[in-house]
């Protein structure tokens, strides 16, 4: 790697298909960045500090799972979103009197919410949110920042939450906005879709996927079907990209 120029990349495992390396190498070249982007798929936390001696160009980090939340003990500071989410998808590198200092965002959120919002109407009150992982935390966050109640879903019955097995006709009249935050349906298990009774959705629904592979899911098929406005992750992502960048570059 050309020593020179400045170094961003992704942290997580597996990674396989990156959208961010395809984002900003088309970025740096488009704007004449003297920059490069590098995936570096790690399967432990603790392979980070070794990145970090190793690439000493490196100036920031997007994070994906497993890391979000593992990665967190490790910064030396985060962001308010951050906090209050519990997880970091964002970092910024800097030195400062010959030391690291890093520094953890979170731009899941602002990718959310900004993809979400023009297509919410004054009966989407209440959300379902698919799922209890690392993504589902901004999510929630997310939802309470649009003035909607949300409540999660998850394979097992747990309190204060619905389990799949109790998502019926009632539950989701109740309840117009669906987000999938779970990887169900995400290539190459394209044929899979999350349990819900879709045969009771109706063109009052929104169905939000955070999957952006295959472009439409099952998820979101299944839901136009019955008349449902339906959007992938990938603007999502875009948000997401942009908003890195920003943190990389901001001062405080």
């Amino acid at each position: 790697m050309d020593k020179e120029k400045e170094l961003y990349g992704l942290i997580g495992f597996p990674l396989g298909h990156s959208f961010s390396r395809g984002f900003f190498t088309e970025k740096f070249a488009r704007e004449h960045i003297n920059a490069a982007y590098q995936n570096f798929p790690i399967e432990r936390i603790d392979e980070l500090p070794r990145i970090l001696s190793e690439h000493p160009n490196l100036r920031g980090l997007n994070v994906t799972l497993p890391h979000k939340q593992a990665v967190m003990p490790l910064l030396d500071e985060l962001s308010p979103e951050a906090k209050r989410i519990g997880a970091v998808n964002v970092i910024r590198i800097r030195h400062r009197n010959g030391k690291l200092h890093l520094k953890g965002f979170n731009s899941d959120i602002i990718g959310f919410t900004e993809s979400i919002r023009p297509l919410l109407k004054p009966h989407h009150k209440k959300a379902l949110v698919l799922g209890t992982g690392g993504a589902s935390r901004a999510i929630r966050v997310g939802l309470e920042s649009l003035g909607l109640e949300w409540k999660y879903v998850s394979r097992t019955r747990r309190e204060g939450m619905f389990a799949y097995e109790e998502i019926d006709k009632k539950t989701v009249h109740e309840y117009r906005v669906i987000v999938n935050c779970s990887p169900v349906g995400m290539f190459p298990h394209s044929d899979e879709c999350p349990a819900i009774p879709y045969d009771c959705l109706d063109s009052e629904h929104l169905l939000f996927d955070l999957v952006y592979n295959p472009e439409e899911t099952l998820f979101m098929r299944r839901g136009a079907e019955h008349g449902a406005t339906v959007k992938n992750g990938l603007e999502m992502l875009h948000l997401q990209a942009v908003a890195s960048w920003q943190f990389w570059h901001c001062e405080d």
